[in-house]
């Protein structure tokens, strides 16, 4: 298996307990959320978040670093080197 971290600064490590609670790091931007979905720019691309009454309970970009509550369905990561990279929408990016 090939390594993804590249020479990033941070790693990049997700905790899920019993699909209710998530705490991860790595993580360099917000870029949407809602009680069903929350989309993230990690250090390993993109991490799209699906579920039912999400919550971000707690977020320290300084440290990148995330908490999330709510029923977690799935976790989907797309390459990505960041929002608005190589002039193609979030949309097309996530949907290759």
């Amino acid at each position: 298996m090939e390594d993804l971290n590249h020479g990033n600064k941070r790693p990049h490590k997700l905790m899920l307990t019993d699909r209710r609670t998530c705490t991860m790091n790595g993580v360099n931007d917000v870029l949407s959320f809602d009680v069903n979905e929350i989309l993230l720019e990690t250090e390993q691309g993109m991490l799209m978040i699906k579920g039912s009454e999400l919550h971000v309970s707690r977020l320290s970009l300084d440290k990148g670093e995330v908490d999330i509550d709510g029923r977690i369905d799935s976790f989907t990561y797309s390459e990505g080197a960041g929002y608005g990279a190589k002039g193609e929408s979030l949309i097309a990016r996530l949907f290759k």
